[in-house]
């Protein structure tokens, strides 16, 4: 079995258009979440977003395909192409049959199926783009990534719903840890800030009608009220060690371990036990040959509803209950949650934590839920060795995931 290696990463989200500012502020405890400006929310009852800002895809995309694709490819194939260029992975140093792609979505193009169907109802069915169908089908982001980097190993596309960008990670460390590629690129991107995404979560009660910002995701706060819709993508270069190795690659850490089961219990609502996130956290531990008290950090899914911050956090007591020193926190008080993106992003920051020895804040939080019992990052403890930690992920339809990672020397 290979050893399977981190040699880049690359992101769009709301607090950045790449990996050194999305870092940077996340450490810096910014948050991305805005009021909403892609269209006039006033209808919906919701107000904020974690929207991605100052996206000009021309600087890394030929602008006939950037201009022709829905933003959730655009968002993929942006991301990628950064983290290629980190990996330092081109045409010279890459066989394009050991070079696979496995990237999800939890929704695919929402933005166009939205925009057509309009288009079909005011001026008729013959008015439809014949760009509909590949650009709305969820499994385009893995394929353009393919395209643009001549992947001719498997090109695939996961939709776990928010589980999505995780599960797309690991099943790619599973290909190239069974000697079925060298090389894979892998993540998720998400694009549903729009009116039909976010009317169709407001319908749920799933979304934050809290109007500031600051106070609208706020995890593990006793006065959470939902989850903010965000958007962006996040892709991470995964290569066998030996491969990184011998073409002098910058590794960024190693993926040990995965982990993934159903709850099987409701279509949105997560076991409230947990179990199936305690199995999974387990898988990857077990996996990576980590006991529970080695782990420094979880990048909890953390949404900020009541339901799922509860059931997470019984979930890491059950698991760590004998760590002392593991801390917890969720991005998405920065971000907001991308969906099938959301996992992809988390990778990224958890490589960041492990590059960079410092953990992102639990942003937001003033009244620690008491069911929420999980020891958080604060301002006064982000600091400290992150040699292995753990990213949780868990997906409408009892979908759970979980990646973990470990430093290497």
């Amino acid at each position: 079995m290979n050893r399977v290696v981190v040699t880049g990463i690359g992101t769009v989200n709301p607090l950045g258009n790449d990996v050194e500012s999305f870092l940077n502020n996340m450490f810096d405890s910014k948050v991305g979440i805005t009021e909403i400006t892609k269209f006039d929310a006033s209808g919906t009852g919701i107000t904020v977003a974690g929207e991605v800002k100052d996206f000009d895809p021309t600087v890394r995309l030929d602008k006939k395909s950037s201009r022709r694709n829905d933003a959730f490819s655009n968002y993929a194939v942006y991301s990628a192409k950064e983290a290629m260029e980190m990996a330092g992975l081109n045409e010279d140093n890459l066989d394009p049959y050991q070079l696979g792609v496995i990237y999800g979505s939890g929704i695919g193009g929402l933005t166009t199926i939205e925009e057509q169907v309009i288009k079909m109802h005011d001026k008729g069915p013959k008015r439809v783009s014949p760009l509909f169908v590949p650009n709305s089908i969820a499994n385009m982001a893995a394929g353009n990534i393919a395209i643009e980097f001549n992947a001719l190993n498997t090109s695939q596309a996961v939709v776990t719903a928010c589980s999505s960008g995780t599960n797309s990670i690991g099943n790619a460390f599973e290909f190239i840890k069974s000697s079925k590629a060298d090389v894979m690129i892998a993540g998720g991107s998400e694009a549903s800030v729009n009116e039909i995404g976010i009317a169709g979560f407001a319908a749920l009660t799933a979304l934050s009608k809290n109007e500031d910002p600051l106070r609208a995701s706020i995890p593990f706060d006793k006065d959470r009220d939902g989850f903010v819709l965000g958007e962006g993508a996040g892709t991470l270069i995964l290569e066998s060690y030996d491969h990184a190795k011998n073409r002098g690659a910058n590794i960024l850490c190693e993926i040990v371990g995965y982990g993934t089961t159903s709850d099987a219990y409701h279509m949105t609502a997560p076991d409230p036990e947990g179990r199936g996130a305690i199995r999974a956290m387990q898988q990857a531990l077990d996996e990576g040959n980590i006991d529970a008290s080695e782990v420094d950090y979880i990048n909890a899914h953390g949404t900020s509803t009541k339901a799922n911050d509860s059931a997470e956090s019984k979930a890491i007591m059950s698991v760590f209950d004998d760590n002392d020193h593991v801390k917890v926190s969720s991005t998405k008080s920065m971000t907001g949650h991308l969906l099938g993106a959301a996992g992809a992003i988390e990778a990224v920051a958890v490589v960041g934590a492990i590059q960079r020895n410092q953990m992102p804040v639990n942003v937001g939080l003033r009244h620690q839920d008491e069911e929420c019992p999980v020891d958080l990052v604060t301002e006064d403890n982000k600091n400290g060795v992150v040699n292995v930690a753990i990213s949780n992920s868990f997906g409408f339809g009892g979908h759970n995931a979980v990646l973990a990672f470990k430093g290497v020397e």
